[in-house]
């Protein structure tokens, strides 16, 4: 049995890590950053990296220091009922609600938008995610290799292809890093914190860290703290390559501004680099490129959507739940990018702190006992603040006025910000876990000797 991985192991296994979390969706936030950080871009995109690569990376440590077998297990540890809700909500947000139309809607938004003529947008929208997601469909029902083999040859061919276009920005920017816009003028680094939220990659990594478990478990890694090891070693890797990429789109964006003006999402501002950089040529290979890479990452989620609410209610067989996410997907992709984006944030904002407390609790663990109470305590300090935020953050994308708000809605977000640090940077959430944590943990030692 084999207790060592090579170096080579090593770099395979991060960068299968690197693949499952590089989408072509999340190509959109960074640039996105960038255009509305302009010259606050290093601080925003430090903000950004600490959600978009720091917590997926605890993400994937969590579920190895765990040892459970999926998240549902682990999130069991509060309640149950509460580990199969989370993680339905998870699989959902990561799936049919917002990361797999997405898929769909990046792919038109990137590769087929820009031949799009005016005033027939919609109708190509239609037209293209009906073909894309029933691809989707028959793969997804027919699984097949050349599914497993073409996400491999895509997602280094995008890292190159972006390489080189991140390379000749910085060599020729595009235009002079313009003034940040908005908040980004005054709280950059929580702005990018917040940001990087979109990413969904904190929610994935507490369903990719089995992926990578079962992996080095298969090459002979069995013990609990040679895993935890080789799960940060691949980690490591996956976060160094995305957090390369990230950089370089930020800074791309950031010098677009000043000739394309600032778009709506992230999207255009890759093709349009493309085009001005490479001409027709460039942009057909990159519209290819994505196409391809969203269409896998499309079929990964409805499968493994699938697989899992399958396991929990086994009456629905796997292909119905494969015909039924793909039409959720279908018919959600055709609220355009733009829609899809805004409207997850609330939901993120939600679901979000729960899934970081999740993890902080799996490696607080041992120093409490394992103690159900204080799971449920700091769970039940997070929900508190984060349902207020999902509810805030809902009706100011409605763009509902504050005075319009529920009294009681008003009433609680007056007191939790005077009374909660950083509430109004998004994180009213951490003091209150953090000191929950401690109190009760204390309280079971206490009680424990």
């Amino acid at each position: 049995m084999q207790n060592r991985l090579s170096f080579s192991s090593f770099l395979v296994i991060g960068s299968m890590l690197f693949a499952l979390f590089f989408g072509a969706g999340n190509l959109i936030f960074p640039a996105q950053l960038g255009q509305n950080a302009g010259t606050n871009l290093w601080i925003a995109t430090f903000g950004f990296l600490v959600t978009g690569i720091g917590l997926p990376f605890l993400g994937i440590l969590a579920m190895g220091f765990s040892g459970s077998r999926n998240l549902q297990e682990l999130s069991s540890r509060i309640h149950p009922i509460y580990g199969i809700v989370f993680t339905s909500l998870l699989y959902l947000t990561i799936g049919p609600f917002f990361a797999g139309p997405r898929t769909g809607a990046v792919a038109y938004e990137i590769a087929v938008s820009p031949f799009v003529p005016a005033g027939q947008v919609q109708l190509f929208l239609l037209l293209f995610t009906l073909l894309f997601f029933g691809i989707s469909l028959y793969f997804s029902l027919n699984p097949a290799k050349i599914v497993d083999r073409i996400g491999k040859i895509m997602a280094p061919t995008i890292v190159i292809l972006l390489v080189i276009l991140i390379g000749f920005t910085f060599a020729k920017p595009i235009g002079v890093i313009q003034n940040p816009v908005g908040v980004y003028n005054e709280s950059p680094f929580f702005k990018g914190f917040v940001e990087g939220y979109g990413t969904m990659d904190t929610l994935a990594s507490l369903v990719f860290g089995i992926i990578v478990i079962n992996v080095l478990r298969s090459k002979g890694i069995t013990d609990r703290k040679k895993i935890i090891s080789a799960t940060a070693k691949t980690g490591f890797i996956a976060a160094f390559l995305l957090a390369i990429i990230y950089a370089g789109i930020a800074y791309l964006g950031a010098t677009t501004t000043e000739k394309f003006g600032i778009f709506d999402t992230g999207g255009p501002v890759l093709s349009e680099t493309s085009a001005y950089y490479f001409g027709t040529t460039g942009t057909i290979l990159l519209t290819i490129v994505i196409i391809l890479a969203c269409l896998t990452t499309s079929i990964g989620l409805i499968t493994a959507c699938a697989e899992y609410f399958q396991t929990i209610i086994p009456k629905i067989s796997y292909k119905m739940f494969v015909v039924l996410f793909s039409s959720l997907c279908f018919i959600v992709a055709n609220f355009g990018l733009a829609n899809i984006i805004t409207f997850s944030i609330p939901v993120l904002m939600f679901l979000y702190p729960l899934a970081i407390v999740l993890m902080l609790l799996t490696f607080a663990s041992p120093l409490f006992n394992h103690s159900r109470i204080v799971y449920i305590s700091a769970t039940v300090a997070a929900f508190l603040v984060s349902i207020i935020d999902g509810i805030t953050t809902l009706y100011n994308t409605l763009e509902i006025d504050v005075a319009e708000w529920p009294a009681w809605l008003n009433a609680i977000v007056s007191f939790y910000d005077q009374v909660l640090p950083l509430y109004g940077d998004g994180l009213g959430w951490l003091v209150p876990v953090l000191v929950v944590m401690i109190v009760t943990g204390v309280i079971v030692r206490l009680i424990g000797r």
